[in-house]
């Protein structure tokens, strides 16, 4: 087994979202060191709950520090999305007395944490990219400290999944993506929603009835996290649960379930309502110079195998879920 990742996870802690901070918390190979939460998926405050959830059945409660990043959209309001994940946790609550998360904000700790180590940290981004963006603007240095960026987000030329043209993590705040895809990272990953998630990241039911039948803390945890996406997805003809979020933290630990990908020159539609948030692929034809690795394609049984593997691993939650 290889040394271990140090990583990031900037997140919108809802659904899938807590599911790759298990990737994070438990794969051997990663080295989480820190949580950082941007506005997305539900209300802010419900989103920290969230996370002090998974790293409690995690068993890692207090280990891993949680930064409070930016609550808005760089300058747009805040869209919801609720109506698709409800609380993001299936109604679970647990007992949060004394769990606070640092006082530093967000955005100062991707600066410090990348400054601390420069060239090491890779930042998985599985939101909104305000906190990124926000970590650009503010200290130029920032771009070059990180490793990589991991991002999930947008469609490769294909639809969208909060309007015709748009995934909802550049939709919500589309000046902050076309800012992180304009800075100078050395290395981008992107990680889009439609066809990659939509083809080899979507769980039917029998895949499901196989997680449940593993009855692990975390694998009870993940059935009641999935419940409400799940019955909204397929309303909307998507046969089963979709994992963008924990197929992007995967792939930055297990890069061998990547079976295509290719250089794009990726830029993100900010001056119009209708296409909002549309993320223009552009595949090497246009003269444009590639700012990111696109995945076109990963091997779905063998990521379904992997999250299996891992929902099976025995823990003992900090807290009682109920």
């Amino acid at each position: 087994m290889g040394a271990a990742i140090p990583l990031i996870i900037d997140t919108d802690t809802a659904q899938d979202d807590c599911v790759a901070l298990l990737v994070g918390l438990l794969d051997p190979l990663a080295d989480l060191r820190a949580i950082t939460m941007v506005a997305g998926n539900v209300g802010f405050e419900r989103q920290i709950l969230n996370a002090h959830m998974t790293l409690s059945v995690a068993g890692r409660l207090g280990q891993v520090p949680v930064y409070l990043g930016c609550r808005r959209p760089l300058v747009r309001e805040w869209v919801s999305a609720e109506y698709v994940h409800g609380d993001g946790a299936g109604g679970l609550t647990m007992d949060f007395d004394g769990l606070e998360p640092q006082a530093q904000h967000g955005v100062d700790a991707l600066i410090a944490h990348t400054a601390a180590a420069p060239g090491e940290i890779t930042v998985v981004c599985i939101g909104p990219l305000t906190n990124v963006a926000m970590a650009a603007i503010k200290d130029p240095s920032f771009v070059t400290n990180v490793k990589a960026l991991v991002i999930m987000g947008g469609s490769n030329n294909a639809r969208g999944n909060i309007t015709a043209a748009a995934e909802y993590n550049f939709y919500v705040d589309p000046e902050a993506a076309k800012t992180v895809f304009e800075a100078g990272f050395a290395s981008i990953t992107v990680v889009p929603w439609a066809p990659v998630t939509l083809r080899d990241a979507v769980f039917p039911r029998e895949q499901l009835a196989r997680i449940a039948r593993i009855d692990t803390p975390i694998a009870r945890f993940f059935a009641t996290i999935t419940e409400t996406t799940l019955g909204f997805n397929e309303s909307v003809g998507i046969d089963g649960s979709t994992h963008p979020d924990s197929l992007t933290a995967a792939l930055l630990l297990h890069p061998e379930l990547v079976t295509a990908s290719g250089q794009y020159a990726v830029d993100v539609e900010t001056g119009s309502e209708l296409t909002r948030g549309y993320a223009a692929m552009s595949w090497g034809v246009h003269e444009l110079v590639p700012n990111a690795t696109v995945v076109e394609s990963v091997d779905a049984a063998g990521f379904a195998d992997y999250l299996v593997d891992l929902l099976a691993t025995e823990t003992t939650p900090d807290r009682q879920l109920r």
